[in-house]
Order: C-alpha cells, then structure tokens, then sequence
C-alpha cells in the first residue's frame, strides 16, 4: 500500500507549518486579504489544519463545516474562480518552500480544483 499524501508531505508538523505559511501569505495578498477581515485566524488556523490532514489522509478529527456551507459569505462578498486559482498558486508555493515533491503538489492542487464548485456554490 502506497504511503498517504499526508504522510509523504511530513505527517501533522509539515500540515501545521504549512497552513501557519499558507495562511502568511494569502493575509499579505491583497486581492484574498479582505476575506479574512472579520475572521477570527487563530480558530481558522486550527480548522485548516484539521481539514487538510482529513483531506491528505491523515487522521480525520475535522467536524466543521462543508465545503458549500463554509465559503457561503465568501461568495457574497465576491469570491470567485480567481481567488480559488489564488488559493491554489499560495499552496503550491508553500508547499514547494517546504520542500514537497512536485507530483505531491499536483495532486494537492488537483484536490483543490476538485472542490473548486463546492467551494463557489455552483451545481
């Protein structure tokens, strides 16, 4: 049995340290920045973590929202295609800056596209 994405990517340390870089960086982006205005980022940091190490295989502890019903008041605020592609350019280069392999960051990206309509409200 092939070993997790969670696993090849460093277990909970590197998903923490990654989300803590992730979450830097899209703060200094001004075109994402505005969305996390009135979010409490400790309590998202910690959500962040939980759902990315669920979604690369990790242990699953995460009980928050779906994917539909946590980026809701995003879309009333303009969230679309664009900040997605943002999101995904930020953990890509987080995840290059830790040093993950680049076949581990394709697929992390295409987990993120995977999502994209969920994300964004859409049928």
């Amino acid at each position: 049995m092939s070993e997790s994405l969670f696993v090849r990517l460093g277990g909970q340390n590197a998903v923490n340290a990654a989300v803590d870089i992730f979450y830097r960086k899209m703060l200094m982006d001004e075109r994402v920045s505005h969305f996390f205005d009135d979010i409490d980022m400790d309590q998202q940091i910690l959500k962040q973590k939980g759902f990315l190490t669920m979604v690369f295989g990790g242990p699953n502890h995460y009980s928050g929202k779906s994917m539909r019903e946590g980026h809701a008041h995003l879309i009333q605020r303009g969230l679309n295609d664009t900040h997605v592609d943002i999101v995904i350019e930020h953990l890509g280069a987080t995840l290059r800056e830790l040093g993950a392999a680049e076949q581990d960051i394709k697929q992390v990206a295409a987990i993120a596209n995977s999502v994209r309509d969920e994300v964004l409200g859409r049928p």
